[in-house]
């Protein structure tokens, strides 16, 4: 791989790639009289004009086609391991914990509680997924035409566009929230200047690729831990910490049930993402190994960071002035409560930064997918480098991240609620169709048919399964804009059972259609 980017020489693996060869097809046309011809040529050649610019600059150019067996050489299983424990040992995970005690009103064992088992149901379906990458080489993406179908698979290609950018979006407003706080010479750091802070650090590890994010991955988590600790040692220290009043009962229960659906939607929705960072594993890689390495690599950092924003939260609960700086500036408030006051020669500054800069670990993941996610779109979208998708997709999380943060970050808050469900969804009709059709085998994968819509599924099943799922979402849903006829059955607040109910009529329905589709199309 190295010599691949070692030159700027046109190499055989250069020939292979869809903008490479489109634009020397274009190019020895000599029908010069076809207009459009001459416009697409013009934006092949433009295509390869950047191509060659990523290549120069040693950036990872292998797009959405599957990855051969002789390029498979990452035989680490710490790599994907360690990639995804950075990844959540962050400042939006952290969140979540504190939402347990400062929104849905529960105790610091009970919210634990619920941490654990949701995570645990959560990252099962990532580390699975990501057993596809080693065997198939294919993107989670691409992957998806063979589980929902052709036309579905695509258009999940799409939400997961939207999913990337939104995501980073809420993560980089988290950051930019505790920057915020921090005081330098008088100054405030506004808004769009952490979100800039943020997009650009995503930027310099996202664009090189996957061995730089890997680098990256591998220690990213180092520092996070430290401030972790000093968070720990100062909410020891500040005597605001008490477990609370344990409750029980049908309010309760939908409390709780309210909080699993954040706590797996956060861990569940790296499903899409998966393979993506195990296709340059060998296909003889140990597949238990892999998949126990992964549970653990993503259920430790995720139930460390979520359960310590429990604890930070329940001091919230018991301190007012705490509770008034979660109400301005959400967890960057609280966490600066924590860390700030009474600190030394401004440590507890420096480790709201550090807290702050966590983000750029999560949100590396979800810019490296967006770009096979928009290739895998359409065809001709295929032919943009992904170096550059990684670079539009950045500039789009800064311009609505700082839209969001001025003007609509309830609506973002609530429509990235809204996009969770349907990570559950697309887990329950990827699992349907893999462990019932496919009869869990690798074997029943043909790669060569990666992009023949005459071989692919069409995608009948998984349209009508994500139409009852959606519908099965409503009702079961629980949020401050929306609340399902059965969520608001439970208890006196209403409970959120919305990725329940969605996963399992999507099952039902594609488990029923599937062999009307296998019957009368063949595929």
């Amino acid at each position: 791989m190295d010599k691949l980017f070692s030159s700027f020489k046109t190499t055989d693996l250069e020939k292979q790639d869809p903008a490479f060869v489109a634009n020397e097809a274009i190019s020895n046309d000599t029908t010069s009289e076809d207009d459009f011809s001459k416009t697409v040529s013009s934006e092949a050649s433009n295509i390869a004009f950047l191509q060659k610019i990523a290549t120069r600059l040693n950036a990872e150019t292998r797009g959405i086609e599957p990855v051969r067996d002789d390029e498979k050489t990452d035989a680490n299983i710490w790599n994907p391991c360690m990639l995804w424990y950075s990844a959540n040992f962050v400042i939006s995970a952290y969140a979540v914990g504190a939402l347990g005690p400062m929104v849905f009103g529960l105790n610091f064992g009970i919210t634990s509680l619920t941490i654990v088992f949701f995570n645990i149901i959560g990252v099962v379906p990532v580390a699975y997924f990501s057993l596809f990458g080693p065997e198939l080489g294919l993107r989670q993406m691409v992957l998806s035409r063979y589980l929902v179908g052709n036309i579905v698979g695509r258009f999940f290609s799409f939400i997961n566009c939207i999913a990337c950018v939104g995501w980073c979006v809420l993560n980089s407003i988290c950051s930019a929230q505790l920057l915020n706080m921090v005081n330098l010479h008088g100054h405030r750091c506004p808004f769009w200047a952490g979100i800039m802070v943020v997009v650009l650090g995503t930027i310099l590890v996202t664009f090189f690729g996957i061995k730089v994010i890997t680098a990256f991955e591998r220690w990213s988590w180092v520092p996070n831990l430290a401030v972790f600790l000093v968070i720990i040692a100062r909410l020891h220290k500040s005597g605001q910490f008490s477990g609370g009043k344990w409750t029980s009962g049908p309010t309760t229960a939908g409390n709780v049930l309210s909080l699993g659906c954040v706590a797996y939607g956060y861990a569940g929705a790296w499903a899409t993402y998966s393979a993506d960072y195990t296709v340059y594993m060998p296909r003889n890689t140990n597949k238990v190994k892999l998949f126990f390495g992964l549970c653990v690599a993503l259920t430790v950092p995720l139930c460390f960071t979520m359960i310590l924003g429990a604890a930070v939260g329940m001091g919230g609960v018991n301190n007012a002035t705490w509770a008034k700086y979660y109400s301005s500036n959400g967890i960057g408030g609280l966490t600066y409560e924590v860390l700030v006051p009474n600190s030394v020669h401004g440590f507890g500054e420096f480790c709201c930064v550090l807290l702050a800069l966590s983000t750029i670990a999560n949100n590396t993941p979800n810019m490296y997918t967006l770009g096979f996610s928009f290739q895998a779109i359409w065809e001709p979208l295929a032919r943009v480098p992904r170096a550059f998708c990684t670079l539009f997709g950045n500039a789009a999380v800064f311009v609505v991240g700082c839209c969001a943060c001025y003007y609509f970050d309830s609506f973002m808050e609530k429509f990235m609620d809204t996009l969770a469900y349907y990570g559950a969804i697309y887990i329950s009709l990827g699992m349907a169709e893999h462990l019932i059709f496919r009869k869990c085998s690798f074997k029943a994968y043909d790669v060569k048919d990666w992009k023949t819509f005459s071989k692919l599924p069409i995608g009948i099943a998984g349209g009508v399964g994500f139409f009852v799922a959606a519908f099965g979402v409503a009702l079961g849903m629980c949020q401050s804009y929306w609340v399902g006829e059965i969520g608001r059955r439970i208890g006196k607040d209403g409970g959120d059972v919305g990725f329940e109910m969605g996963a399992a009529w999507g099952f039902i329905a594609y488990v029923l259609v599937r062999p009307l589709e296998l019957k009368y199309f063949g595929r």
